[in-house]
């Protein structure tokens, strides 16, 4: 496996493979984020007028929650070719699909042009948007994983997550613009189109650079040693040798979907079915605690580096308790510090950051994007479809359900790291199942 010791020091290469891998991670998830932002626009365009608002706003609804249904398609489809054919040729096929899905989406008919097609090839391109996000992720992770020492594993896969929540403040600062640029009818009628053509031409860039960035050194060597009959079957490998990783992966999982969904998703939409709160401010708020979320992510990542990631998960996940618990006690108290309590919540939400590197040795190299992308999307798909609905009525019921859930996430949170602090020294990273 790769020769180089993993105590070596971080190359310029290392760092301009991070630097890539973080800017297509803003770019994809600011482009999987378009339809979140104008879904009652887009429902208007592709369905008859005249529907019952209701029913508008599921169709809408619908369509977004088709993105998740279609990530886990792609995620074990595509992911088990990155793990025979090799990391850069499936990153560059991600990022391509998406790039020209885009693309289409924008230059679609309208449900008053092509009736019925219009619709059905909207959620044509939508389902393979949402397969090729859906590989995207865990190829990121595991991309950067493979290419830096194992020193700089945690921080490098932290600024990889990082910078998909710097595409969510892209995306807010976006679609802040549009909608003062254009009134509703322009944005029903075409200005619709601009968010996806934008999405599309920033999808494009990478390819830029493309011929700067080499396979993983990882993968090169797992060439080079055959890694026997089995070589072209990591999905049998997976389910025959790694159900533990699998069951670890997918609670772990959880975890980062869940924060990554409520606080930085569904929190805004959420908190307005109870309490009323200035619009500006509040937006002003949401959007600080991601910016504070990037700098959580960030420095989990570094301080697990040095610490036992275990121990870490704990304190962290005792802090994000405490925080979402006396953010909402503190919106029923009237919300006059909003701003001061968003940010904490965000940088304690930024325990996410330090999970992915826990991912990434949970695998063997021959099977590694096989059972990130299988874990990640699997229950992402889950939580990304029944979190919106199920915690939206329970909030109906309970204003302070969205902190009792991720309080329920913080405990599991807890029940893992208590898992691997106890946890003997994983198995190197270069690990190999013949």
């Amino acid at each position: 496996m790769p020769s180089r010791s993993q105590y070596a020091l971080m190359s310029t290469k290392d760092k301009n493979v991070v630097l890539f891998i973080s800017f297509i991670s803003a770019i994809i998830f600011f482009d999987f984020l378009i339809y979140l932002y104008i879904a009652d626009i887009v429902s208007a365009a592709f369905f008859p007028t005249g529907t019952d608002p209701k029913v508008a706003k599921l169709q809408g609804l619908g369509l977004f929650v088709i993105g998740y249904l279609a990530r886990p398609f792609g995620g074990i489809i595509f992911g088990r070719y990155g793990d025979i054919k090799g990391r850069k040729p499936i990153l560059l096929m991600s990022i391509l699909v998406t790039a020209c899905s885009l693309l289409a989406m924008a230059c679609l008919p309208t449900y008053a042009q092509w009736g019925a097609a219009a619709p059905a090839l909207f959620i044509l391109l939508r389902i393979i948007q949402g397969m090729a996000f859906g590989l995207y992720v865990p190829l990121s992770w595991v991309f950067v994983a493979e290419h830096v020492p194992r020193q700089y594993l945690s921080v490098a896969c932290s600024y990889a997550t990082a910078s998909f929540f710097v595409g969510v403040l892209f995306s807010n600062a976006f679609f802040m613009w549009l909608s003062s640029f254009m009134t509703t009818t322009e944005l029903t009628d075409y200005g619709w189109r601009l968010p996806f053509l934008v999405a599309a031409a920033l999808s494009f860039l990478p390819l830029l650079f493309w011929r700067f960035i080499g396979e993983t050194p990882f993968f090169l060597a797992l060439t080079k040693l055959n890694a026997g009959k089995n070589s072209g079957k990591p999905l049998t490998i997976l389910f025959k040798h790694c159900k533990h990783s699998v069951f670890v992966g997918m609670v772990l999982t959880l975890v980062i979907s869940s924060i990554t969904s409520v606080v930085v998703l569904l929190l805004p939409d959420l908190i307005e079915i109870n309490f009323t709160l200035d619009s500006d401010l509040f937006g002003f708020s949401h959007s600080l605690g991601i910016v504070f979320m990037i700098f959580g992510c960030i420095f989990y990542g570094i301080i697990s580096n040095h610490e036992n990631f275990g121990k870490v998960l704990v304190i962290g996940s005792i802090l994000l308790i405490a925080q979402i618990l006396a953010f909402f006690y503190h919106l029923q108290a009237g919300g006059d510090y909003i701003l001061i309590m968003y940010a904490l919540l965000g940088f304690c939400a930024g325990i996410v950051g330090m999970v992915p590197a826990i991912l990434v040795q949970l695998f063997p190299t021959n099977v590694r994007l096989t059972g990130i992308s299988f874990c990640y999307n699997v229950t992402y798909g889950i939580v990304g479809v029944l979190i919106p609905f199920g915690l939206g009525y329970a909030t109906t019921l309970v204003s302070f359900s969205p902190a009792l859930y991720i309080a329920f996430i913080g405990f599991i949170g807890i029940i893992m790291g208590l898992y691997f602090y106890n946890l003997p020294e994983f198995k190197k990273i270069d690990h190999v199942i013949l």
